[in-house]
């Protein structure tokens, strides 16, 4: 249900059974109009993909022309973000809305101390920000069991999305998030940065281009996947839950299974326990989402995978024949979540330091980068570059539903313990249901998973 002024709470698409949705007009507010952007494609090795390339930021901006802002639960990566966005002079940030009193004061702090004054307005409840007709754009950075709930909401209230990674926890959420991003026309960034980070964006030009020769085998650091296939089960002490006004103990949890309050879920949930993760999701949403981009497979999914028995490598293979290896080990000292791209003629391996190796052959390519995997700050302009284009940014919501969607079959077949076969066009392993069973996660009343859906 819509209220006199046309907006559509969480509560009416988040709270509500079967035929509660309500598809609402997309909203193209004035200051994201009008202003074109040229698609610069070639730089160095060449363009890695057809993609909107940052501008840079204007000298001026009308306060009139600024895009309105607002965020929901920016805490380390999230504030980060925030800090990265706020320079800009093409945006006002006016909200936070957080589960935490903490967190909300903390955002607060930040953006009236930027401005000057003491404007941010503060939520517990994201609906009430979503709610705004003046907020154009939201940061999501919650926990990754609500990033695709709260894009999808964002999405259905007309809201232009930059959200953190992992995107989804499940193959339905990448798909459901993919879906409501279309239907609502709105711009979607997952908060791959290292798609707008220069030496990535070389290796991956080298790949695209043909440098390599033919490209055959693609690989992603998957760090920690034997760690985290099946997640931590342990259940720690029952504590009092806190003042709801403190940290809402039911809101943190949202759609998850129920659990008894303990401090360790806040401060360690994300990667301590299954409920609440994605699993290899947490660094393949980074570099295998870079592999399906140098293999040309972001409009699709690889086909099958094979977990090797004590080992942390997973082989995967997509139709065009190039391969993917998924592993945690063997990689050379260049940093966090690296890959490694190999070719008829040659191969390239980089990571998070900037630094590259390369064959010797391809080394009149090489370029120093002053920047590191984790910087997002080009990854945020290319976002706002597309808000006011319309044009489809690197980290779009398709290519990151393929390749979420890739990283989650790795995953039920490293849950399994086997081998598994996926079929992009059926979205499903044909003829396994142990396997199918697991493409979906059931949600806790009141959240419904039937809410995602885009139409009812």
């Amino acid at each position: 249900m819509k209220d006199k002024n046309g907006t559509i709470s969480r509560r009416t698409f988040g709270r509500r059974g079967a035929g509660a949705v309500i598809a609402a007009p997309m909203i193209v507010a004035s200051s994201v109009l009008g202003r074109a952007k040229s698609q610069a494609v070639g730089q160095a090795a060449g363009s890695a993909a057809p993609a909107a390339q940052p501008l840079g930021r204007p000298g001026t901006v009308a306060p009139s022309d600024r895009i309105i802002l607002g965020g929901i639960g920016l805490r380390s990566r999230g504030l980060g973000n925030l800090k990265s966005t706020l320079p800009d002079p093409r945006v006002k940030f006016v909200a936070i809305a957080d589960i935490r009193q903490s967190a909300r004061e903390a955002v607060k702090s930040v953006v009236d101390q930027h401005y000057g004054n003491g404007d941010c307005v503060m939520y517990q409840d994201a609906g009430q920000l979503l709610a705004r007709e003046d907020i154009e754009g939201v940061h999501i950075a919650t926990s990754d069991r609500w990033h695709a709930c709260m894009a999808v909401w964002a999405a259905q209230s007309g809201k232009d999305i930059y959200c953190e990674k992992p995107a989804a926890v499940s193959i339905a959420e990448s798909f459901a998030l993919a879906e409501n991003v279309r239907r609502y026309g709105v711009i979607y960034q997952a908060g791959c940065q290292r798609r707008n980070v220069p030496n990535f964006e070389l290796a991956v030009g080298l790949a695209r281009r043909g440098i390599l020769g033919k490209l055959h085998t693609v690989h992603a650091d998957d760090w920690g996947r034997t760690e985290t296939a099946l997640g931590h089960s342990w259940w720690p002490e029952e504590k009092p839950e806190p003042d709801p006004q403190v940290l809402n103990w039911d809101g943190w949890l949202g759609p998850c299974p129920w659990r008894p309050y303990h401090s360790a879920y806040p401060d360690r949930g994300r990667g301590q326990f299954w409920d609440f993760h994605a699993g290899i999701l947490e660094w393949a949403s980074h570099t295998a989402d870079l592999c399906q981009w140098a293999a040309d497979c972001d409009h699709t999914h690889a086909i099958r995978y094979e977990p090797k028995p004590g080992t942390s490598h997973v082989y995967c293979a997509y139709a065009n024949g190039v391969k993917l290896v998924l592993r945690g080990d063997g990689w050379l000292d260049l940093g966090t979540c690296r890959v490694r791209f190999e070719g008829s003629e040659g191969w390239i391996e980089t990571g998070d330091t900037g630094k590259m190796e390369m064959s010797d052959n391809l080394r009149k390519y090489w370029q120093p980068v002053n920047m590191r995997g984790t910087d997002p700050v080009l990854h945020i302009q290319d976002w706002l570059d597309c808000i006011r284009s319309r044009m489809q940014p690197r980290a779009n919501a398709e290519s990151t539903c393929n390749a979420h969607v890739t990283s989650h079959c790795a995953y039920i077949a490293c849950q399994l313990g086997r081998k598994v076969t996926w079929d992009p066009a059926r979205r499903a392993f044909p003829g396994d249901e142990e396997a199918n069973r697991m493409r979906s996660r059931a949600y806790r009343e009141p959240w419904r998973l039937d809410a995602l859906a885009t139409s009812m």
